[in-house]
């Protein structure tokens, strides 16, 4: 981080490239999907969306009955619909060469006034912006709103979530009334959400109880040794504090995914290939490019333009739990 110094922020405009590499497409790839929800697997990721995508959802009524000679059509079908659109998202910074003459990599740069961008540098920034842009989509697809002034991007599956629910889409049973979460409560607490997953998802391959960070830790602590929760003075197998390495978390036999980007004292029971993150990871949206001034205008300036789009969607609502203080 020790080369960021007297780095000039600026409007961007994109007129030729002096860096537009093959390996753009890795670059967004590595920015979007490193976001800890999705490269741990917690979301169906759907790429290549170039506008908008379609998600089919089929409900049938009782299928079985009697058999007879005939064919006699016993059940309906019902085919709705939710859509996802990625919204077009962009990074614009500016820079001057000027500011890193001075620097332990001016020798990288040439001499006389032909300088170039340090090219060890140009790849630390793109490499940097990409980990703050993975963070930015962690923190986005989980609390964005779009109502925002704060948070204008895209919304995220706390407020999509919550809109199903106002709206009746998840049943009443499966919305949980929550408080604030500690490591006393934590476990009565999942337990609620457990009791509200539909007897139907139970036990499925790809079910997860989403949670934030503060509540993985919480539930972390109160295993490490509650006596009131019943584990003993010396929690998981009279290990203590020091039981938990990292490892996967269950709770009355439900899988713990852990989101870094959930809001406190919120959390959500789904299937994996419920949950869908949309974007259009290979089509002409995405571009990283640097791009030298000095040929276009004369400055020393260089510019890094990053351009990608995201967005999020579940598929059924009814197959959702939803807990939220």
């Amino acid at each position: 981080m020790s080369n960021l110094k007297n780095v000039k922020l600026g409007t961007a405009v994109s007129v030729s490239t002096s860096y537009a590499g093959q390996f753009a497409g890795e670059y967004i790839a590595a920015a979007l999907l490193s976001s800890s929800t999705i490269s741990d697997g917690g979301l169906t990721v759907k790429a290549n969306i170039s506008y908008k995508e379609v998600i089919k959802k089929l409900a049938t009524g009782s299928l079985v009955s009697p058999a007879s000679c005939d064919f006699d059509p016993n059940s309906s079908i019902v085919l709705t619909e939710r859509i996802i659109q990625p919204t077009e998202l962009q990074v614009n910074l500016q820079l001057c060469k000027k500011d890193f003459v001075n620097d332990w990599e001016s020798a990288s740069m040439g001499f006389g006034l032909a300088r170039n961008l340090p090219p060890v540098f140009s790849d630390f920034l793109i490499a940097h912006v990409a980990a703050e842009v993975a963070q930015s989509t962690e923190l986005t697809l989980w609390q964005g709103d779009t109502a925002a002034a704060s948070n204008n991007s895209f919304d995220g599956f706390q407020k999509i979530i919550a809109t199903a629910a106002a709206a009746g889409d998840i049943p009443a049973a499966q919305q949980v009334t929550g408080t604030t979460l500690s490591a006393v409560n934590i476990i009565a607490e999942l337990s609620k959400v457990v009791d509200a997953i539909p007897s139907a998802l139970y036990g499925k391959e790809d079910l997860f109880i989403y949670i934030p960070s503060s509540a993985a830790k919480f539930y972390v602590q109160a295993l490490g040794g509650f006596a009131a929760n019943g584990l003993g003075a010396n929690g998981t197998n009279n290990e203590g504090t020091q039981w938990w390495n990292n490892g996967s978390l269950t709770v009355n036999g439900v899988k713990i995914f852990v989101c870094p980007g959930m809001a406190n004292d919120k959390m959500y029971a789904a299937e994996r290939s419920n949950l869908y993150f949309g974007t259009g990871l290979l089509n002409d949206n995405q571009q990283v490019k640097v791009i030298d001034m000095a040929d276009i205008d004369g400055s020393q300036n260089v510019r890094m333009i990053m351009r990608f789009t995201s967005g999020v969607q579940f598929g059924v609502a009814s197959d959702l739990v939803e807990y939220s203080a």
